[in-house]
């Protein structure tokens, strides 16, 4: 499904955080957001996931119009936000529960727990998961919500260099095959390049994408990665106001 943000603005205590704010993505595209902090990137998601409401613009879904909570998003926010109490299964079977229909999530879940790297670790909890492994909870638990479009806000933000870029190639792997729109929010350069179709880079406040990178290159690896100089360049420019 293809979604649609059109002329998009949105204040908050008297102060403009988005302006005019344009964007499409494509069924089955990731789209990176990157800008400036505070200049309004997750606003912008929570804007699309319908939790908040904008002053003026749209969203559409294949032209039809989105208002407020619906079913087209999931979103994955920074933190994992999994229940300490509970199971890595009763965990990722979240949604199930909400729309009542636990047996079939279970039966879903564990189709994909080797999947998402977490074969074996059904029954156990949180606390003895890895941060990494917690992320990719939280990323299955998102993915089983069945949503056209996920909406991802800094989930690997937490996390230390070198498992942050082990979930980074596991998500790139994993991406294909999952099929779904994935809208992206990092503060992170290299990230956004290496995981995206496109890269929208935002302005500061009030914000409106002040860049599109489109990223052709099809088979990725980290040694392609170290040599993206000039798209990096351009992009940290576009941040720091230089361009």
């Amino acid at each position: 499904m293809k979604l649609k943000v059109t002329d998009v603005s949105c204040s908050f205590q008297g102060e403009t955080i988005l302006q005019k704010m344009n964007m499409e993505a494509q069924e089955g595209e990731f789209v990176s957001i990157l800008g400036p902090s505070g200049c309004g990137k997750s606003t912008l998601l929570n804007i699309m996931a319908g939790i908040l409401k904008a002053d003026s613009g749209q969203v559409f879904i294949d032209d039809t119009l989105i208002n407020g909570i619906s079913q087209h998003f999931a979103y994955m926010p920074q933190q994992d936000l999994l229940f300490p109490w509970k199971s890595i299964l009763d965990n990722v079977c979240l949604y199930g529960r909400i729309h009542g229909d636990v047996k079939n999530a279970k039966v879903q879940a564990m189709k994909n727990f080797a999947k998402f790297g977490l074969a074996g670790y059904e029954n156990k909890y949180p606390a003895q998961l890895s941060g990494g492994m917690r992320q990719r909870a939280a990323f299955l638990r998102t993915a089983l919500c069945n949503a056209d479009i996920l909406l991802l806000d800094e989930p690997f933000g937490a996390l230390d260099v070198i498992t942050r870029g082990d979930m980074q190639d596991w998500l790139l792997n994993i991406r294909k095959e999952l099929g779904r729109t994935m809208i992206l929010v990092t503060h992170d350069i290299d990230e956004a390049i290496y995981l995206s179709d496109r890269v929208l880079v935002l302005s500061g406040k009030p914000a409106s994408v002040k860049k599109e990178i489109v990223i052709t290159q099809k088979v990725r690896n980290k040694e392609w990665l170290f040599e993206q100089h000039e798209i990096r360049k351009e992009i940290y420019r576009i941040l720091k106001g230089m361009d």
